[in-house]
């Protein structure tokens, strides 16, 4: 699989692909496609991959970036609303939108509609300011609780007791064989590589316009007056679980 087609690191979707089989007789369904950087990887295993946003504008971003994929569907609807039959899938998979849902009426749901023996992947990048930039660090958070509330905790450490914990969560509504595991990584943007960046983000993309674009021209203000680059690092965490 080509790393340049998705976000996530390779070896995330290396531990999939060691924990399921993944083929032209796989049924998956991808919960909360946004811009589709998560996707690729999947489609490239052969699998029918039906794909759902709430954002139709989204939705149809994705039918036209992967138009050339005859196992590719999309779907404009929430996946609380989203109508099909139990034992729908075989493979169930969010990246970094799941936490949007309730937890227990999205694990029921999951569950419900898998397959027995199906699997449900749950995976997320968590981004961390700087370790050597504790000023800009600052700012940056100055910065999201003014203009994005929703993400004022967005520079948080994503710890490996938090990882476990929320992975445990799956046993819970019925899930096994649970595994979770974390990924790292590190890159570094100028102002307007980060900007334009984080403008393929499905959750800015859900800021009132106005508000977002004051946001990204403060933000390459910001970079610049911190010298002109950030460093990101990544926390990428994955939980897979199966249905009994």
């Amino acid at each position: 699989m080509s790393n340049e087609k998705t976000f996530y690191v390779s070896e995330l979707y290396e531990d999939i692909l060691n924990y399921t089989k993944l083929g032209a007789d796989t049924k998956a369904l991808e919960i909360g496609i946004g811009c589709g950087q998560a996707t690729y990887p999947i489609l490239e295993t052969g699998a029918d991959v039906l794909a759902i946003d709430k954002n139709a504008d989204l939705v149809a971003y994705s039918a036209e970036k992967f138009a050339e994929n005859k196992n590719f569907k999309a779907k404009a609807v929430k996946f609380e609303d989203l109508e099909a039959e139990a034992g729908s899938f075989d493979f169930i998979y969010s990246a970094t939108a799941f936490h949007e849902i309730p937890t227990e009426a999205g694990y029921k749901k999951a569950y419900d509609l898998l397959k027995e023996g199906g699997v449900f992947a749950r995976f997320a990048n968590h981004p961390f300011k700087d370790p050597a930039k504790h000023a800009m660090g600052a700012a940056m958070q100055t910065l999201y609780n003014i203009y994005m509330p929703s993400g004022a905790a967005y520079f948080r450490p994503y710890s490996e007791a938090r990882a476990e914990k929320r992975a445990e969560l799956a046993e819970k509504y019925g899930f096994t064989d649970i595994f979770h595991k974390r990924y790292f990584r590190t890159r570094t943007y100028t102002a307007d590589e980060y900007v334009a960046y984080l403008k393929t983000d499905a959750d800015y993309l859900e800021v009132e316009e106005g508000t977002r674009e004051k946001f990204f021209h403060e933000l390459v203000k910001l970079i610049n007056r911190f010298g002109g680059t950030i460093r990101v690092v990544d926390t990428m965490e994955l939980q897979l679980a199966r249905k009994q």
